[in-house]
């Protein structure tokens, strides 16, 4: 068994208590962000999609670090499930912010097949996940949904357009992934700074260069074309 660091604090136990410190400042960040993008109110699908991506990966990540990992040894391992699934909602969420953002180069019709793809190969991981109970396919969904579809979509968007906004989410996007490469690999630097602590971490930095990608974004739709 994994030896895993433990602190007292006030009497309480709390387990991995950085790896619990790193995912409660991807927390802070998002819900930071979600009150930040509340405050100006704006009401594009676009930025409503990501404004609630903010707040339900806060909601993931306050759940991941306090029952996944600081008083994991107080509950059962379903409750993970509860964990992943609110993740898996996340996703979704910036999978469809990004799709919304495509309507600055694509006609409504376009986005709205895009759309009810991603709900279809939403329901197709949800259902891998409680069929299987198994944290693979919550990675796989999360890797699809960021690297082949937000990134896809934010690459194409800036080789039309160059707009500033796809640089920056581009760039979130590409800590996101140096994330996923630490968590795949375990790479640690110590026992007390382990790889899921470096995961949290540059997924803080992700956090940071997605927002500043939002908020940039202008949408100006593309309409259909009108034939005489």
């Amino acid at each position: 068994m994994e030896d895993i660091v433990q602190i007292e604090l006030f009497g309480i136990r709390i387990d991995e208590p950085i790896v619990t410190l790193t995912d409660l400042l991807v927390s802070f960040l998002c819900f930071l962000y979600f009150f930040k993008m509340q405050q100006e109110n704006r009401k594009e699908k676009v930025y409503l999609y990501f404004k609630y991506y903010f707040l339900i990966m806060g909601l993931a990540t306050t759940f991941g670090g306090l029952i996944g990992h600081a008083f994991y040894y107080e509950f059962s391992k379903a409750w993970k499930l509860v964990g992943w699934i609110i993740s898996m909602f996340a996703i979704m969420l910036i999978e469809r912010g990004a799709i919304e953002h495509t309507r600055i180069v694509l006609n409504k019709k376009y986005v709205k097949i895009l759309g009810v793809v991603n709900i279809i190969e939403f329901l197709i991981f949800l259902g891998l996940v409680f069929y299987t109970l198994d944290f693979f396919y919550v990675q796989l969904h999360s890797g699809y949904g960021l690297m082949f579809v937000v990134l896809v979509i934010e690459f194409m968007l800036f080789l039309k357009t160059k707009n500033l906004s796809t640089q920056y989410i581009m760039a979130g996007l590409g800590f996101a992934a140096l994330s996923a490469l630490v968590f795949a690999t375990e790479f640690s630097i110590h026992r007390w700074f382990n790889y899921l602590s470096i995961s949290h971490t540059l997924m803080a930095v992700a956090t940071i260069f997605i927002y500043g990608g939002v908020k940039r974004i202008e949408i100006k739709e593309k309409q259909p074309k009108k034939y005489a």
